[in-house]
């Protein structure tokens, strides 16, 4: 079982990583929130297709959980994308990737006040040697460089958007128990209504780039990969090990994402991006070693 859920959230991850890459090959081509919006619009037109059975069936129980399913499609999909992107404009892509590393010691922390899940020593040394890669990798191999950074009001939206995050986590595991396609397709759908205002925004103050070809390209991509299959494999892989450690995956993001830079924008290879790798699995498997024994898998 927890094979599977490896592999899940490592392609999760994976795709994550190819997003940021989107996202640079997006610029002057299809703006953030028309990117956004785009991405939910065609999501949910795609799912509904197929979710449409299951959510005839599983209609009562999303009834019920409503409230819940709203906040986690509003705030972990739309939210969190919307401050991570508009938070790139005022801070470093330093503090960005040490801060996104920072999910899942939130997730512990969340996990443990509302249900008192304990985490081991091995788990915590896991998550410290796994955010060390990522400060690696952030720093280009030189940690003297993280004395430079300097907190603004970019790391404060940063801030917010790896609480929200975390409480998405976290609320996948209050989420009904229905069908996979009802799930993402009532997310997808929230996380559309929750984007409207921000692309209104966007057009109301000059900022709006309607998509050119580039841009559907980087649009399909987003849709398909970061946001259909991403999603759904990031809540199969908690329904299967927790999130505990599945929010540790999350740091594999940062080293994914330059891994995809460097093969597709040409970007260069260096020697700390395979210590930083080596470090952030290392991590994992520590961490997943001790949350596997704990949990008797």
């Amino acid at each position: 079982m927890y094979r599977q859920a490896y592999i899940f959230l490592c392609l999760t991850t994976l795709f994550w990583g190819g997003n940021a890459v989107a996202s640079r090959l997006a610029v002057g081509h299809v703006s953030p929130m028309m990117l956004t919006t785009l991405r939910w619009i065609l999501s949910s037109s795609l799912l509904v297709f197929f979710a449409w059975p299951h959510l005839k069936r599983d209609w009562p129980a999303i009834r019920a959980k409503l409230p819940l399913l709203a906040f986690l499609g509003m705030m972990g999909f739309t939210g969190f994308n919307a401050l991570f992107y508009s938070s790139a404009q005022f801070t470093s892509a330093i503090n960005i990737a040490i801060e996104q590393g920072a999910i899942p010691m939130v997730i512990f922390v969340v996990n443990f006040l509302l249900f008192r899940l304990r985490v081991t020593a091995l788990q915590v040394a896991g998550f410290m040697l796994s955010l060390v890669g990522v400060a690696i990798v952030a720093s280009h191999g030189e940690f003297a460089r993280l004395l430079d950074l300097d907190v603004n009001f970019g790391d404060a939206l940063m801030l917010v958007a790896v609480l929200l995050y975390a409480a998405y986590t976290v609320g996948l595991r209050l989420k009904p128990d229905i069908h996979w396609l009802s799930l993402m397709f009532v997310l997808s759908l929230f996380a559309l209504l929750a984007s409207f205002p921000l692309v209104a925004w966007e057009a109301a103050t000059d900022r709006l780039i309607v998509p050119d070809a580039q841009g559907w390209m980087v649009v399909g991509y987003v849709v398909v990969f970061p946001s259909l299959l991403a999603q759904s494999l990031y809540i199969r892989g908690n329904e299967l090990i927790g999130g505990n450690r599945a929010g540790l995956f999350i740091n594999l993001v940062p080293i994914f994402g330059t891994l995809l830079s460097i093969v597709i924008l040409g970007e260069d290879f260096f020697a700390y991006h395979a210590v930083a790798l080596t470090l952030v699995l290392g991590g994992i498997w520590l961490a997943e070693h001790s949350g596997r024994k704990n949990a008797g898998a």
